[in-house]
C-alpha cells in the first residue's frame, strides 16, 4: 500500500528519516519502496535511490520468481549484488510466511514449520495459532530461555490466540540438548497451559519439542487431556 510520507530522496543519496521512522515505529512501517530503499541503502550518481527504488518495485510486479534476478539487473544503479540482495530478501519473507493457511491435520505437519528452531543453542518456545478449519493463522516467538530452560507464562503464550480469535493453539520448544523427552518442568507447564486454554475456549492441539534428529508429541503420547471445547 503506498503512503503519502514517503521522503523525497530523488536528488540525493542520502535518507536521513526513513531508518530513524522505521526503528521508532516498526518494520511494517516503512512502504513498499522504502522497504526497498533499507535494503539497497544507497543509489549511485545518477540513479538516486528515491528513483532507484521505484523502478525496482516496478519490475517486482511485473516479474516472475525465474527471471527477476536478470530483470533487476538490467536496471542502471542495481548490479548483481544488490538485485541478489532484493531477491534474498523477498525468498526469505515468502519462505517464512509461506506456512500461512497450511492445514495442520497430523503433529508431523507442524514440523517443517519449527524445525529451525532445533539447531538454537537456546529454548525457544514458540506458539502456532490455528482457526476452526485447523489452518495456521500465526507463528510467534513466545520465550527465548537458556540452553535448558525457558521461561512461559499463559497471557504471552495466548496474547495472540486471543487477539486472533484462534480457534486453537499449538505449543512447541527446542531441547538444545538433545534429548526429545518432556521433562517434568515441560509435562507440569503443559498441564498449566491446557488449563488457561480451556478457561480461553481456545484448543489446545499439541506441545511438541523438537530436536535435531527427532520430535515429541504430546498428543500422540496420549499425554493430554481431552479438550472440553468440543473441537
Amino acid at each position: 500500500m503506498m503512503k503519502n510520507k514517503i521522503c523525497d530522496y530523488t536528488n540525493t543519496n542520502r535518507h536521513p528519516d526513513i531508518r530513524e521512522l522505521t526503528l521508532a515505529n516498526g518494520i511494517s512501517y516503512p512502504s513498499d519502496e522504502e522497504l526497498i530503499m533499507l535494503i539497497l541503502g544507497r543509489g549511485t550518481k545518477g540513479n538516486p535511490i528515491g528513483f532507484l527504488s521505484d523502478k525496482v518495485i516496478s519490475v517486482i510486479n511485473s516479474s516472475n520468481e525465474n527471471d527477476l534476478i536478470k530483470k533487476l539487473t538490467e536496471l542502471p544503479g542495481m548490479g548483481s549484488s544488490k538485485a541478489l540482495s532484493v531477491a534474498a530478501a523477498l525468498e526469505l519473507g515468502r519462505r517464512r510466511r509461506g506456512y500461512l493457511h497450511s492445514v495442520i491435520r497430523h503433529p508431523k505437519d507442524i514440523l517443517q514449520y519449527v524445525r529451525q528452531y532445533s539447531l538454537e543453542p537456546a529454548e525457544h518456545f514458540i506458539t502456532i495459532t490455528t482457526n476452526g478449519a485447523h489452518e495456521i493463522l500465526s507463528t510467534k516467538v513466545v520465550s527465548v530461555g537458556t540452553v535448558n530452560k525457558a521461561l512461559i507464562h499463559p497471557r504471552e503464550v495466548f496474547a495472540d490466540a486471543v487477539a486472533e480469535h484462534a480457534s486453537g493453539i499449538i505449543c512447541c520448544h527446542n531441547h538444545p540438548c538433545n534429548q526429545c523427552y518432556p521433562s517434568d518442568a515441560d509435562i507440569e507447564s503443559t498441564r498449566q497451559l491446557q488449563k488457561a486454554s480451556q478457561i480461553l475456549g481456545i484448543s489446545f492441539l499439541d506441545h511438541l519439542i523438537v530436536t535435531r534428529d527427532s520430535y515429541f508429541s504430546f498428543l500422540e503420547h496420549d499425554m493430554l487431556k481431552p479438550s472440553s471445547s468440543g473441537e
